[in-house]
């Protein structure tokens, strides 16, 4: 094996492991919301929305970065 096959094989070794951490984080977090992420409804407050709004602005970062959009458009 050369040394880039090894460097790639190291590279794709690394990248599995951190996308079965990235899929583990989704799949809790899926989770957490179908319960609400343990909100009452019928007790909501604004620290729940705000706490969640904060949330999602982090998540569309993040999905904003890997699509190109927003600040991250070419």
């Amino acid at each position: 094996m050369t040394t880039r096959e090894a460097n790639q094989q190291r590279s794709l070794e690394a990248f599995l492991a951190k996308k079965a951490e990235f899929d583990a984080l989704l799949a809790e977090l899926q989770q957490a919301s179908d319960d609400h992420f343990g909100a009452d409804p019928e007790a909501v407050l604004w620290g729940d929305a705000a706490w969640l709004a904060d949330a999602a602005t982090k998540l569309k970062a993040i999905a904003d970065q890997h699509f190109c959009r927003g600040e991250y458009a070419a």
